[in-house]
């Protein structure tokens, strides 16, 4: 709907989250994903989801109940 990261690079499905307590430490915990490996990432990906189904339909069922 608005220009931006998702549009830029095509992205389609959320396949990981984290809930933070706090923005200041969503933000903390952001940049320090940032700087990890690409393969560390994955791994984190299939731990929490390992066939990389679309989380966001759940998550939007689960904050509107």
């Amino acid at each position: 709907m608005v220009d931006g990261f998702t549009r830029k690079y095509g992205v389609k499905r959320l396949v990981y989250y984290e809930i933070a307590g706090c923005m200041y430490s969503a933000i903390s915990r952001e940049k320090q994903l940032k700087n990890w490996r690409r393969t560390w990432k994955i791994e984190l990906i299939q731990k929490m989801n390992p066939l990389w189904e679309d989380l966001y339909p759940g998550l939007v069922r689960e904050t509107s109940e």
